[in-house]
């Protein structure tokens, strides 16, 4: 006989589930003037896609009823408990209905779902805060408030309310209730993650469509509110080492113009004027995979396309230590910082500027391809807010094809990229950007080593190294090689050599340029790092690149020369002039070389980045 406690629980639990399916519809139908492109079916879609989320969110509230049960199971004041529960859920459901109202009303206006803004605008100055608010508009509000939350209690009361709670005068019957009741418990820690895939649950997990808005109709307010909470960073008084005046004096000599050799001539770099451009990002490679730039003969296709027929930069830097850092760097020509991630804030992350958006200016279409998880750290809101219209993930590859630990592996990534590519089109040429994940931990390839001793991650490497060669020479017999432009670069810093005790040689990357578009290859020993890359692929293509204001075009011989990468505890600069490493934690120079005033420079890019990062 099932335990009627475990009953109790699966019926508070289905009837918020119920609360936050049925607010979804309201939310869009009260806001109609921003969803009157909507029908019925995406209302429909929109449940779907915030149905997980629903899910995450009701599991944190259901903890304590269970809490509160197996408490039950061992006390005689069955009356306390009862009333303790009840009241419980009507606070509960004032938060529920609060957080909705406040998100449902806000909405129009902000165009983000809840987070902790509004809490910093009322706790700054709660008579600012209100200062927009008419008479009506507050008193509609309160009455709002007090109706939906009655109607929520009343609701949650009657799903708990017909399950009386268990007498046991048996101890064996109270161990096995207790028992029962702490492993369903346990299990709601399952949804509360998301699941058992890699990517726990995160705002990211709702998003199913370019369209922002009905994104933002399908994730859960409660959980936006919750999960803002949890990642704020206080960016706005990090790294204050220098007063605003000196900061920008500082930041503006390490950006000024270089003074061109007048002998330099500039070669056109470009055979066509809107060529399609693949952007191809390599999970965790770096120089020292490349026999070419001093390191193993690892990644031995990519070396030798590397040499032939392409530009290759040997004097790059990977700005950050982690995908979620490294995404929007190369994207969005925005910096990785040492203490948090744009990308984990849906709201700072949709305001960057991006190579996609720029390009969907000029005619481009942009789709994301991904053997994994797009939802992992917040990258679907991320790539669905800055301009991607198709984003392929995991899912999109059938189950046999999606048996690693990261979903579907490379050679079926590129498989289905050849697949669905199309004849380049004039008019509407394409940015297609594909990340690999085979050369991530815990490196399980579909390849043999080339010897007993060879380590797993080399295994791996030269398993993608195989399968973006693969691909690269497939489009090289196709007529759309002739409009290609093919950009390789890796996500982070390598994963292998480890332990290289050096932050500047850990950062060193490659940044490939090829295709039969490409007028111009050979060695290029400009310093640059990926924040560089989208102020370049303006640059080729004549586009206007002064949105990305930490992006410099490596082909432009004015263009200022120096690469800034940072991790947890420290940031690098290198220059022509000098290289300087800082460890934040320890608060000292590491290491200093050259120009004496890089230490300062760098310091002045990491406060102008984090007060960049404060304003958004």
């Amino acid at each position: 006989m099932i335990n009627r406690s475990i009953i109790l629980i699966i019926r508070l639990y289905a009837a918020i589930v119920a609360v936050w399916m049925i607010m979804k519809p309201i939310f869009i139908a009260i806001n109609h003037s921003v969803y009157s492109h909507t029908g019925l079916a995406d209302w429909f879609r929109v449940v779907k896609a915030g149905f997980a989320m629903d899910c995450s969110m009701t599991a944190y509230l259901t903890v304590f009823p269970c809490l509160l049960l197996i408490v039950d199971q061992w006390v005689k004041h069955h009356k306390v408990i009862s009333i303790t529960l009840k009241i419980y859920l009507a606070v509960i459901s004032f938060l529920i209905a609060a957080t909705f109202i406040f998100d449902t009303m806000l909405y129009p206006y902000w165009g983000f779902k809840l987070d902790t803004t509004p809490l910093f605008y009322f706790s700054s100055s709660p008579k600012l805060a209100l200062a927009s608010v008419t008479g009506w508009q507050f008193i509609g509000g309160a009455l709002s408030l007090i109706v939906l939350t009655t109607l929520i209690t009343m609701w949650l009361f009657i799903a708990s309310g017909k399950v009386p709670f268990e007498r046991h005068p048996e101890k064996k019957q109270q161990v096995v209730s207790t028992i029962c009741l702490g492993l369903l418990t346990a299990f709601l820690f399952v949804p509360m993650r998301g699941g058992f895939t890699v990517a726990t649950m995160n705002l990211s997990s709702a998003y199913y469509t370019d369209d922002t808005r009905l994104n933002h109709a399908a994730v859960n307010p409660m959980f936006s509110l919750m999960y803002s909470m949890a990642h704020a960073d206080n960016v706005a008084d990090q790294f204050r080492f220098f007063d605003d005046q000196l900061t920008q004096k500082l930041f503006d000599e390490l950006n000024k113009p270089v003074v061109a050799d007048s002998a330099e001539v500039v070669t056109v770099p470009l055979k066509s004027r809107r060529p399609d451009i693949y952007l191809i990002i390599l999970e965790s490679f770096s120089s020292h995979l490349f026999g070419s730039l001093g390191g193993e003969n690892i990644a031995t296709g990519l070396d030798s396309i590397a040499n032939s027929n392409a530009l290759l930069f040997d004097n790059f830097y990977a700005s950050s230590f982690r995908t979620d850092r490294g995404i929007p760097a190369i994207l969005s020509g925005y910096p990785g910082q040492p203490t948090t991630s744009v990308m984990k804030s849906v709201t700072r992350a949709a305001s960057l500027p991006s190579i996609a958006s720029m390009l969907n200016d000029a005619g481009y279409t942009s789709h994301y391809y991904y053997g994994g998880d797009p939802n992992f750290t917040n990258m679907k809101a991320y790539l669905a807010s800055t301009g991607y219209k198709t984003i392929v993930g995991d899912t999109d590859f059938p189950i046999s094809q999606r048996l690693s630990k990261w979903g579907a592996p490379d050679a079926a990534l590129f498989d289905k990229v050849q697949a669905e590519l199309q004849p380049y089109d004039t008019v509407h040429p394409r940015f297609i950007t594909i990340q690999t994940s085979s050369s991530h931990e815990p490196f399980d390839v579909a390849r043999s080593p080339r010897s007993d001793d060879e380590p797993k991650q080399v295994t791996a490497f030269a398993y993608t190294d195989s399968c973006v060669t693969s691909f690269i020479n497939r489009l090289h017999s196709t007529d759309n090689w002739s409009s290609s432009l093919i950009i390789l670069v890796p996500d982070h810093y390598g994963a292998y050599p480890t332990n290289l005790g050096n932050l500047k040689a850990e950062r060193q990357i490659p940044l490939i340029i090829t295709g039969g578009a490409l007028n111009v290859t050979g060695r290029n020993h400009s310093i640059g790092s990926q924040t560089d890359i989208a102020a370049t692929i303006a640059g080729m293509l004549g586009l206007n690149s002064s949105k990305f204001k930490f992006s410099h075009d490596l082909l432009d011989p004015t263009s200022p020369r120096y690469a800034f990468y940072s991790s947890k505890g420290q940031i690098g600069l290198t220059t022509p002039d000098g290289e300087t490493i800082y460890d934040l934690e320890a608060d000292r120079t590491i290491y200093q070389q050259g120009d004496s005033t890089l230490n300062d420079k760098s310091k002045s890019y990491l406060q102008t980045l984090y007060r960049d990062l404060s304003s958004r």
